[in-house]
């Protein structure tokens, strides 16, 4: 038979291990790794992201129809203003040339012939005139018969007459040189035509057409564009806008290239914003222009819209919120407390700025979200070694 008095001693010593395990568990002090204010240099940006476009994409057509009979660009190609991409065939337009040259060689020596016709004509209009002029003299004394003065005015007003078809003759063989040479002017035009030429310094996106291909006047052959006017489209969400101005500085980074960063600038901000996504367009150029690129690749964009040197700074993870309120969990003599703090620009690196409401060399918890919000003030907590 048991004594009474076992009993209570197996009783306290319960209450005492669960006293003491609600102590070590329940009660015992949060482990939490701490941090304090540092100075920092920091830079405040915003992110984005997008593809890399061309603001300028030209459709390198020909005038004319033709063979083509020569290329000499292809896609990739980095070419220089006035370099020759393609050529048709063209030995009709080479013929039309000739044909033109001859037109315009005849005209001027038809030109040369009238010309001479002129001055002969002018000549016997002067003789005719003063023969004329004589014999009427001469008939006033009657020293020649009326008829021979007849005749040579007859043949004053002939001449006359051969002055002025000389000069119509001469003036349709000046126009026949314009009209030759107007035509041989179009056709060196239409056989330049046949010669493709870049209009400027590019890059070949795309060839459309073969060696063999005919093609069509507006038919595009390449697709050109600057290089200097590649950009990334880039959509930001709006709620982040507010410090986003042209001009500013940007960092991009490409997908093919996951380890480098690009030095940009924003070119162009939208004027509207998707009413699904809510987000608006950002367009940032590179500075300088980039080498190589793909157009359509994804890309990455952190704008730049401010940046400051040497102020107090926390790590991102250690702020925390209490309802609308921004602050960190400071640990002073063993407990935890909470303290609002103002909140400065935020750097990409996970650091931001704390513009009041600590003071240097306290303890700031470092904790998962999840976590702080668990916490308590005058909650037990002690340093994780």
């Amino acid at each position: 038979m048991q004594r009474p008095g076992k009993k209570y001693w197996i009783a306290a010593a319960a209450l005492v291990a669960t006293a003491v395990l609600v102590k070590t568990t329940i009660f015992a002090p949060v482990s939490v790794k701490v941090t304090k204010l540092v100075s920092r240099d920091l830079t405040a940006q915003v992110y984005g992201n997008g593809t890399v476009e061309a603001k300028i994409v030209v459709g390198i057509s020909s005038k004319i129809t033709g063979k083509i009979v020569e290329l000499q660009a292809d896609q990739g190609d980095l070419v220089k203003q006035g370099s020759l991409l393609a050529r048709l065939e063209n030995d009709d337009l080479s013929e039309q040339v000739r044909q033109a040259e001859a037109s315009v060689l005849k005209a001027q020596a038809a030109q040369n012939v009238e010309a001479a016709t002129l001055q002969k004509a002018l000549a016997n209009v002067d003789l005719a005139k003063k023969n004329a002029e004589r014999f009427e003299r001469l008939l006033e004394k009657d020293y020649v018969p009326k008829k021979d003065t007849e005749e040579l005015q007859v043949a004053f007003q002939v001449a006359k007459e051969e002055v002025s078809r000389a000069h119509a003759a001469l003036e349709s063989a000046r126009m026949d040189e314009k009209l030759g040479t107007a035509s041989q002017r179009f056709a060196q035009a239409k056989l330049a035509d046949a010669r493709i030429y870049a209009p400027s310094d590019g890059l070949i996106l795309s060839r459309d057409l073969e060696q063999g291909a005919i093609v069509t006047p507006g038919q595009t052959i390449f697709q050109f564009t600057d290089p200097r006017t590649v950009w990334i489209k880039a959509n930001v969400d709006e709620s982040h806008m507010a410090g986003v101005r042209v001009g500013n500085a940007a960092i991009i980074t490409l997908r093919s290239a996951p380890g480098e960063q690009f030095p940009g600038r924003v070119a162009r901000i939208g004027r509207q914003s998707d009413r699904v996504t809510e987000e608006s367009e950002v367009d940032v150029i590179f500075e300088p222009p980039i080498e190589h690129f793909r157009l359509g690749e994804q890309a990455d964009v952190f704008l730049v819209t401010g940046a400051k040197n040497s102020v107090p700074s926390l790590p991102s993870v250690a702020i925390a919120s209490r309802g609308k309120t921004r602050g960190v969990w400071v640990l002073k003599d063993g407990r935890l407390g909470f303290k609002a703090v103002d909140i400065g620009i935020e750097d990409r690196r996970d650091f931001v700025e704390v513009r009041s409401g600590l003071e240097e060399g306290e303890q700031i918890v470092v904790a998962p979200t999840q976590a702080m919000s668990a916490f308590a003030d005058g909650q037990r907590a002690k340093v994780l070694q």
